[in-house]
């Protein structure tokens, strides 16, 4: 039995699948093969749930054949045969046939599960317009018998389109049904399914083809999984279908919030089947976190108490290795598309210097201060404020830049800095902090006065203040502000100095900003010259610089010259890649660390290290489970314990995405008191 953390089922997801039979018309025996066929995929790889064409066992296409007495009966014996397999076909089907109830003909869906048919779902817009004509063979929901029940195939049954499916031994699991124009109309049912508590929306469709179709499906799909906060399955019909007036591109979609999780392909020549990990807890997280979503249920309070409510089991694998199938990005603040990735970067970029701009003109402030290390963040925050002394029309000289040089700045570090400021061509000076610094450990009787290499957190922090100290004076000799510099990923961790060093400022341009985009910022800026030609070497050069506060004296190189830095950040404080994964995951959607594992697992886990057994998982640069779980730990206790004290006090600063922020002003407010310990405690479901 393999440990269940190593199984999507265990962290909220439940795996979908659309499925796209060939067909044959009128013939609901070849149908049921073919149907049967690709539910048996669907279980095999793990699906909780199926879903089929509209009109699937007859197909689409029968037109007045539909009212035959024969292809209706050979309909009702298919069905059968899908009940019957159904009971060694652990997931929930949903098909599409043609159903006589109470002398009408309506165009259906039917809920087959662990041999039963769990309900029958009939259509509720008729579309009799341009090339359909539904109407002429069919009866609308409201039509229906209002008893909410019909006998079929020997049962008495839930009929209606006010039923909800609930996979009772799945959480979230609760899904609606509707078929095609009903996503079509202005208020389709799924919204008001939505609102009584369904996760899961499913449409079976047939839908023909037609020039610039397949883009509005994609539209209108996402458009409303995004408004209700669902998944959405979409099918339509494929090879078989009648071609007398009509084709046909059997195009499959699965929908997430807006998000494209996957599609079939189009114009294919055989069945296919399309599968999906949905994430159901985030889907619950964001309802619980977007309050409108409650309202909205109280506004249409007399719509969703029609709902039914059908509850079953679906014996889904849950004792076997199950990776997910989805992709997940190693950076979820930066996209992997190069497009998407420059137009994240432009946005984000002209954020920081609109806010910017905005602050200096309502404060009518003409200049400001800004601390340039040589380092990543400081160099970003340097760049902003040429951009913004750009847009205001100022010259660039009322960018005041100082490197202070203190015990550990590196050689390196110190001419990155003097070249940055030169190529901005802000007005740059140079502040030895040595001696000032030097003065104060006297005053405190520090060992390293008397000459003791003692560098403890005094000694380092002696340095981080002195060098704010004199910013801030600097500002107010110059009638000026204070940039910050201090990105997210740092104020997350409490990688910064309390009131001083990256902590403080006037205003902080960077402190939404995560490490993993603020690198990717820079070589935005570097690649596409948004500042100046000719600074792409010295940009390179700080993208390629270790990430270090330089507090601590390190060594010297074989010249003698270069002196080596005696701190690595990512060495205490783990990876930023890592670190900006679990803060995305935690801030964003609150998950729990063993979830964070489980996806920084499938983003980063390599299957030979045999994290994933049998799984598809082999990445370059990977990092083992072990690691993993390390770095995660560093991140639940320095996040939830000790660093929230630190960000309930930071200064002004804009807001750059929904990956969130952490002012106290804004997106997240939590006690600066708080415990780690049912975070701590979560990470132990993760195996060693």
């Amino acid at each position: 039995m393999t440990h269940p953390f190593f199984n999507l089922y265990s962290h909220g997801f439940a795996r979908v699948a659309v499925g796209v039979p060939e067909c044959r018309v009128a013939d609901p025996a070849y149908n049921a093969d073919q149907t049967l066929e690709l539910a048996r995929q669907a279980v095999q790889g793990g699906a909780a749930l199926v879903a089929f064409p509209e009109l699937g066992l007859s197909s689409y296409t029968c037109d007045d054949l539909f009212h035959q007495r024969a292809l209706l009966r050979e309909c009702e014996l298919a069905l059968q045969r899908i009940v019957e397999a159904s009971v060694s076909l652990p997931a929930a089907l949903v098909v599409g046939m043609p159903l006589v109830v109470e002398h009408q003909l309506f165009n259906c869906a039917v809920v087959v599960a662990n041999g039963a048919i769990q309900g029958v779902v009939p259509k509720s817009y008729l579309p009799n317009y341009w090339e359909f004509y539904e109407a002429r063979q069919f009866s609308a929901a409201d039509c229906a018998p209002t008893e909410g029940r019909i006998s079929l195939l020997g049962a008495t049954v839930p009929f209606g389109a006010g039923l909800l499916f609930e996979i009772e031994n799945i959480p979230f699991f609760r899904f609606h049904v509707e078929i095609c124009e009903d996503v079509w109309v202005p208020v389709p049912p799924s919204s008001f399914a939505a609102l009584a508590g369904a996760t899961v929306l499913v449409n079976l469709s047939a839908s023909n083809i037609v020039i610039g179709k397949s883009g509005y499906r994609h539209q209108l799909v996402s458009q409303q999984s995004a408004r209700c906060l669902a998944a959405y399955l979409y099918t339509s019909a494929g090879k078989g279908e009648s071609s007398t007036d009509l084709a046909w591109d059997g195009q499959a979609l699965i929908y997430e919030n807006g998000e494209l999780l996957g599609e079939s392909e189009r114009f294919s020549d055989r069945s296919h089947l399309l599968t999906a990990d949905v994430d159901l807890e985030r889907l619950s997280r964001e309802r619980m976190h977007q309050t409108t979503f409650g309202h909205s249920v109280r506004r249409h309070r007399e719509e969703v108490e029609k709902f039914e409510v059908v509850s079953f089991r679906v014996d889904v694998p849950t004792t076997q290795t199950l990776p997910l199938a989805r992709k997940v990005e190693r950076f979820p603040y930066v996209p992997a598309d190069p497009r998407r990735r420059d137009e994240r970067c432009m946005e984000v970029y002209n954020i920081q210097v609109q806010a910017l701009v905005q602050r200096l003109s309502s404060s009518k402030i003409s200049k400001v201060v800004i601390g340039v290390s040589g380092g990543l963040d400081s160099t970003h925050a340097l760049l902003v404020c040429a951009a913004a002394m750009d847009r205001l029309g100022l010259p660039r000289a009322n960018i005041l830049g100082y490197t202070m040089p203190g015990f550990a700045t590196s050689d390196r570090t110190l001419d990155q800095a003097r070249q940055l400021m030169s190529w901005i061509g802000c007005t740059a000076r140079e502040i030895d902090i040595r001696p000032s610094c030097m003065a104060m450990l006297k005053d405190l009787d520090h060992p390293y006065a008397q000459g003791e290499p003692v560098y403890d957190v005094t000694f380092e922090n002696v340095q981080a203040g002195e060098r704010t100290n004199h910013l801030f004076r600097l500002a107010n000799h110059h009638h000026a502000i204070v940039i910050g510099t201090g990105d997210l990923s740092e104020l997350a961790l409490g990688w910064c100095t309390y009131g001083v060093g990256d902590h403080m400022s006037h205003y902080n341009v960077n402190a939404s900003v995560p490490k993993t985009l603020i690198s990717h910022l820079v070589r935005w800026v570097a690649e596409t010259g948004q500042v100046a030609e000719g600074g792409e070497a010295v940009l390179t050069a700080v993208l390629d610089t270790d990430i270090s506060p330089e507090l601590v004296p390190g060594g010297t190189a074989a010249d003698g010259q270069d002196k080596a830095p005696g701190q690595k950040t990512e060495q205490v404080i783990g990876p930023y890649e890592l670190q900006d994964f679990n803060l995305y995951y935690t801030l964003r959607f609150g998950f729990a660390p063993s979830k964070v594992a489980f996806l920084a697992l499938s983003a980063w886990g390599d299957v030979a290290r045999g994290e994933w057994p049998n799984g598809p998982h082999v990445a370059r640069n990977a990092y083992e489970l072990a690691e993993i779980k390390r770095v995660l730990g560093i991140f639940v206790d320095r996040f939830f314990r000790t660093s929230q004290f630190k960000r309930s006090c930071v200064p002004n600063a804009p807001k750059v995405g929904s990956g969130g922020s952490l002012s106290p002003r804004g997106d997240w407010r939590a006690p600066s008191d708080g415990e780690s310990a049912v975070w701590v405690r979560d990470l132990a479901r993760i195996p060693d």
